[in-house]
């Protein structure tokens, strides 16, 4: 949250998040250095806990046990105090989002951010998902760090997220089940097929819910591309390390593509794409499981019936996704279908640039999406569809109509800034 903060985010955007989430928590702000550097440290203090956030109550012997400067509670009075609230049920956390005055897309990725720790938990721990009870992982501030970070991700209009290779630590955590080692068991599988590492002095470096935020935003271990950065953001760590600087540093900007020719797009990634055929399966079924896979990150998912042997009739699901998606999607197609196997390649994606305007229409405004060739030539354009949807349901007017308008407000705009 400091580094998103940092990085140009709104805190107010935050703060109303926090508060529509109904938790009786509040977020705090500062300027401090770590490491001579300047950045935003934020704390989530919660009426229910009467403390800033920690992601683990208790660690171990490598964190010292003093009396907390904001409130005086020693780490093992905070955990007591925790541990009487924090104890959340999957559905119950679910509930708290859906009924939050949150945006669709930031209930959908804060809302999978759970459904995968619960998935995670119940696999570690060998009981039912709806048996999963969340302890540190439940706790208010966690929701709120999961909640933000789907706000603050969506405000920076962010395409697609990349990071380094992360350093998990070492040592051992004291949690609600006992010691364990770093990186704790819901971590190491949350992180997947994540390059990790460690190093420095023994500590948990990377927690559940910071790895549950990363499988949130599709985060991809790439290295940085050819980019022009429009901000950069530092988030200050609680703890000063000794030789180093406890930060997380984002850096938002926008890709620039080499072309060989003006009108000719380079291939800008790769792109996995797997196809399973159902032929035993409620077409409500397939609905729902299409409704699963863009929310878990698919960039699109399309079904065309097929002819079968014996003359059967089936359904066939193609899936489009980033090639470190895919682990994750096949998985939910298995579990949501009746399919035994899929076929799955990677090939290349060629894709134009795009931008977003606004234009004003006689009923509100509608978002203009603009494909660019690489001379910045525009390709094509089109309004966004949820945004004339809404002004037709909510003016009742047809939508073709809003649609044209969008157009001719965006043609017109476009004629006033080639003159100028």
């Amino acid at each position: 949250m400091g580094a998103l903060v940092d990085a140009g985010v709104p805190y107010d955007a935050l703060t109303k998040a926090v508060e529509s989430l109904g938790l009786d928590a509040h977020l705090v702000s500062r300027k401090l250095t770590r490491g001579g550097l300047g950045a935003t440290k934020m704390d989530v203090h919660c009426d229910e806990v009467h403390s800033p956030h920690h992601d683990h109550p208790k660690t171990d012997h490598h964190e010292s046990h003093s009396h907390h400067p904001f409130h005086g509670h020693t780490h093992e009075q905070k955990y007591a105090q925790e541990h009487q609230h924090s104890h959340r049920s999957l559905s119950t956390i679910l509930s708290i989002l859906d009924s939050a005055g949150l945006s669709d897309r930031v209930k959908a990725q804060s809302k999978r951010a759970f459904q995968i720790l619960g998935e995670v938990e119940a696999k570690i721990h060998t009981v039912p998902l709806e048996s999963v009870h969340f302890h540190e992982v439940g706790a208010v501030d966690t929701i709120v760090d999961i909640v933000c970070a789907a706000v603050g991700a969506e405000n920076l209009g962010i395409d697609r997220w990349l990071a380094s290779p992360l350093n998990v630590g070492s040592g051992t955590v004291k949690c609600e089940h006992g010691v364990l080692p770093v990186p704790a068991p819901a971590t190491l599988a949350l992180l997947a097929d994540a390059p990790i590492y460690s190093e420095g002095a023994p500590m948990e470096r990377v927690t559940p819910t910071g790895a549950s935020i990363l499988r949130m935003l599709g985060v991809r271990y790439e290295a940085m591309p050819l980019m022009r950065t429009f901000a950069t953001g530092y988030g200050a760590g609680g703890r000063e390390l000794p030789g180093e600087a406890n930060l997380l540093r984002i850096i938002a900007g926008e890709v620039i593509e080499d072309s060989a020719t003006p009108h000719s797009p380079e291939a800008r990634d790769k792109i996995a794409v797997m196809d399973a055929v159902i032929d035993d399966s409620n077409p409500q079924l397939i609905a729902w499981v299409s409704d699963c896979l863009f929310k878990a990150g698919a960039w699109d998912v399309y079904r065309s019936s097929v002819q079968m042997k014996k003359g059967r009739t089936g359904i066939s699901i193609t899936v489009l996704s980033h090639p470190d998606q895919a682990s994750s999607l096949r998985e939910i197609l298995f579990r949501e279908t009746t399919t035994i196997g899929l076929r799955m390649r990677v090939e290349d994606k060629f894709a134009l640039q795009r931008s977003f305007s606004k234009v004003v229409t006689p009923w509100g405004s509608v978002q203009i999406k603009t494909a660019h060739w690489d001379d910045g030539s525009v390709a094509n354009s089109t309004p966004e569809y949820e945004d004339c949807r809404a002004l037709a349901e909510h003016y009742d007017v047809p939508l073709k109509s809003v649609m044209q308008a969008a157009m001719l407000a965006w043609s017109n705009m476009q004629t006033a800034e080639e003159k100028n």
